[in-house]
């Protein structure tokens, strides 16, 4: 049943209506805070562990792993094609052993386009994500990272944040 509820679901991912798609990743487990929106072509593993708070963006073609805890907080944006994982194998176990840890991003963090989240990472507040970055430990606070595997190179010079992110167009 589950395979099935999935297969439903990212075939219906494509239309065109941000209600219509939000109420169907409720209606599939999924916790989506208010004036939070999910571009088109969007993927998950088990929505039911993904939570999302308010106000935040998921870009088009993201990938959300559910098979751990994902949780999303407030006004953050994802870009387009970002991956976020929270289950992976062991390669140094002899039975390649699926493992998994929950996968948190706190408020107001930036993630770019085609990052990658890899099990276990918090991004704290306001950390910002490099496009094409793969994230492998966790993010402080306000810090920048990029590159493979993400290093900071920079802090964040805002220190208070009250920003809103804009609407959705009607058709991403």
């Amino acid at each position: 049943w589950l395979d099935a509820k999935l297969a439903m679901l990212n075939c219906l991912t494509w239309l065109p209506s941000h209600r219509l798609r939000k109420w169907l990743f409720g209606w599939a487990g999924m916790q989506i805070g208010a004036d939070s929106f999910l571009h088109t072509g969007c993927r998950f593993y088990f929505p039911g562990n993904i939570r999302i708070g308010q106000g935040s963006i998921v870009g088009d073609r993201c990938f959300l792993d559910g098979r751990d805890v994902l949780e999303i907080g407030d006004h953050v944006d994802i870009a387009s094609q970002v991956m976020i994982y929270n289950s992976q194998h062991d390669i140094h176990d002899e039975y390649f052993s699926p493992v998994s840890a929950p996968v948190k991003i706190e408020d107001y963090v930036f993630i770019g386009p085609r990052a990658i989240i890899l099990p276990g990472v918090t991004l704290a507040k306001g950390c910002v994500v490099a496009a094409g970055a793969v994230v492998t430990k966790s993010v402080p606070p306000g810090k920048i990272v990029a590159g493979v595997p993400a290093r900071v190179i920079g802090q964040r010079k805002l220190k208070h944040y009250h920003y809103r992110l804009g609407r959705p167009r009607l058709f991403q």
